[in-house]
């Protein structure tokens, strides 16, 4: 037996159900493509968005927008986990394309993870909105979008000692010791980016930020 609804009330379900889904998050990691920048500072985004993948069994191997993009669910949430392959001084291009692709999505269903030299190595550290900080790869963002209130998670890279040249610095690979330290720091940095998703931002921000 097969059991007919009303026209108006097939129409209420259906757009329930469609009110009730949850809009994707764009997870973007920063960094440059190429094998010589894959273990370099400056590519700690693409290193997390990789162990969260990793971590949801999903490839992100997608071409879409000048990014390699996966589709996955994390925290009952959907999500898309980018890696732009602009270079970084031209990421907003790929997050902006991406963004405008998306029906429904907006800046405020966007995550950006960066390395940041102000932060001391291995903090982590969310924010709701914010400059760029001197990141090229967020002003790149900030300008594409026109506006600074998206998510970012930031792990700090800050060196020990004065350096002079910071170019040289980012797209150097880590030291014996930190890179001992990355897996500790990667699986911190994950934890911290599922809890946006799962407990809200400003929850996160109370649980993860050093």
């Amino acid at each position: 037996m097969v059991l007919e609804l009303p026209g108006f009330l097939t129409l209420w379900l259906f757009q329930s159900a469609i009110g009730n889904q949850k809009s994707t998050m764009l997870i973007v990691g920063l960094g440059n493509p190429g094998d010589e920048y894959a273990q370099t500072r400056h590519n700690l985004g693409f290193m997390l968005v990789d162990k969260l993948a990793a971590a949801a069994d999903v490839r992100i191997r997608r071409q879409e927008c000048q990014s390699l993009v996966g589709s996955a669910l994390i925290e009952n949430q959907r999500v898309k986990l980018v890696k732009p392959q602009t270079f970084m001084n031209l990421s907003g291009e790929a997050v902006s394309c991406l963004i405008s692709r998306d029906e429904g999505s907006a800046a405020d269903a966007l995550i950006v993870i960066s390395d940041d030299l102000a932060l001391p190595f291995g903090t982590i550290r969310l924010r709701q909105r914010g400059s760029a900080g001197g990141h090229n790869g967020l002003r790149s963002i900030i300008g594409a979008l026109g506006t600074n209130e998206f998510i970012r998670l930031r792990i700090g890279i800050q060196p020990e000692h004065p350096i002079s040249d910071t170019r040289r610095f980012v797209l150097n690979g880590f030291t014996q010791a930190e890179k001992e330290s990355l897996p500790d720091i990667l699986q911190r940095a994950a934890e911290a980016a599922r809890s946006v998703l799962r407990d809200g931002v400003a929850r996160a921000m109370s649980l993860h930020n050093g």
